[in-house]
């Protein structure tokens, strides 16, 4: 497990938003409140303003800093849709209620944009995001969703790239065809969590940093939330968005959720025409292999890569050498380019890839198993818990029916087994 600390990891992102860091304080003495909100990341953030905007009285304690976890450390690709695919939820709710949730999803990408030009969050929005395939039978998929979105969830704005084109938009031999999502889009996510923590105390909520949760205890009149040297919250209503970082809090989601280690490495400056002559349209791209990869460049014309995967712990040695490594299947001509950065973090997988979102009566709620591909679905999540929260249950539980199962053994021997899981899915990308 990757331990929390009083301040931000050295990443890119951490490096590029000094002046919007802010120190919050710790929480000093006992209180009460009508919500409490455990994990200041997208989702326990969105859940604060919602709760907030409709009076409440809101507390967020944070064990770290506001955008520690995977909300401060990912790609910042912002993609409609669901880690799981939609046939999947289909499976689970039916056509009509995967739909909505489809169609919620876009509202959510809508309604992030939204955020940013009411609170003036200029966190580095480029529009545009490109699926590719590595693998000649993987072109069949990109099709063949394209083909799903027009005739099951009624969107026909995806655009396919075949080889001979792709080179307008991504300049990879490795690559052999692509999707292009308009209403997809890349952020600088680290400047987007701080810029919504800003607009979460805009609206009455109070965050506290290094605060650590140590459990709570349910009573018929109400929640105590137990946090380290004493003290104690108490609410009427409890959101749990510690997501990778659950296990101290609630062990019972915790069985439910392995947090997995990915990676990320940023080059030195490359300059606007490099930038250009590779990806020319400033797309966000990630790749449809099991264990994928994803990329785009920064605002001052740097490669941001993401990819790797670890389910032991730890981090690969030689780290920054290594995503240089996988720099450079995508892109031999930067052979000679420095890595300025290179960082790691857990995601909150769960063992179906599905959602684990729910509630426990009307006073904990909760939502996990983001999957890596949390920029979007944190939003929906956040706008069916805070509905639940405030009486209209019915969306919520459409999840209700989603069975996802504790790892076997526990995170030890969880991983493992995963990673063996792993081994055999990344050789099926390479043949």
């Amino acid at each position: 497990m990757f331990k929390s600390s009083p301040q931000h990891t050295e990443t890119y992102y951490a490096a590029t938003s000094r002046a919007w860091q802010t120190e919050r304080p710790a929480l000093a003495e006992s209180m009460q409140a009508d919500v409490c909100v455990v994990g200041a990341g997208f989702f326990g953030l969105y859940c604060a303003l919602e709760l907030a905007r409709a009076g409440k009285r809101v507390v967020v304690l944070e064990a770290s800093r506001v955008g520690w976890g995977a909300s401060g450390r990912n790609g910042g690709q912002m993609i409609i849709g669901f880690p799981c695919g939609m046939q999947r939820l289909k499976g689970v709710m039916g056509h009509e209620r995967a739909k909505e949730m489809f169609d919620e999803s876009r509202r959510a990408v809508q309604q992030i944009r939204g955020l940013m030009d009411e609170h003036a969050i200029d966190c580095d929005l480029v529009e545009g995001h490109l699926e590719v395939a590595v693998l000649p039978r993987r072109v069949a998929d990109l099709t063949g969703w394209i083909e799903e979105c027009q005739t099951e969830w009624g969107y026909d704005r995806l655009r396919f790239v075949d080889k001979a084109t792709l080179p307008q938009y991504l300049n990879s031999a490795r690559y052999q065809a692509g999707i292009i999502d308009p209403e997809g889009a890349h952020i600088h996510p680290l400047k987007y969590v701080l810029g919504l923590a800003r607009a979460v105390e805009a609206s009455g909520a109070r965050i506290f940093e290094r605060t650590r949760v140590e459990g709570y205890d349910e009573r018929p009149d109400g929640i105590t939330v137990r946090l380290a040297g004493g003290m104690t919250v108490r609410c009427d209503q409890l959101v749990l968005g510690a997501n990778a970082y659950v296990d101290r809090v609630e062990p019972r989601l915790a069985s439910r959720m392995l947090p997995v280690g990915t990676f990320i490495g940023v080059t030195e400056v490359l300059g606007e025409a490099v930038c250009r002559s590779l990806i020319p349209h400033n797309h966000a791209v990630y790749d449809n292999q099991f264990i994928l990869e994803y990329f785009r460049m920064t605002a001052d014309h740097r490669l941001l890569f993401g990819g790797k995967c670890t389910y032991l712990g730890g981090t690969p040695s030689e780290l920054p050498q290594a995503m240089k490594t996988n720099i450079l299947r995508a892109f031999p001509v930067l052979k000679d380019v420095k890595m300025d950065y290179a960082w790691g973090g857990h995601i909150d997988i769960t063992m179906r890839r599905m959602p684990d979102w729910g509630r426990r009566g009307d006073r904990v709620f909760w939502a996990q198993g983001f999957c890596g591909h949390g920029v979007v679905p944190t939003r929906v999540a956040a706008t069916l818990v805070t509905e639940a929260m405030q009486g209209r249950p019915e969306r919520l539980d459409w999840f209700g029916g989603i069975v996802n199962p504790p790892f076997p053994g526990g995170e030890r021997l969880g991983g493992l087994m995963q990673a063996v899981g792993m081994t055999w899915y990344r050789v099926r990308d390479f043949v």
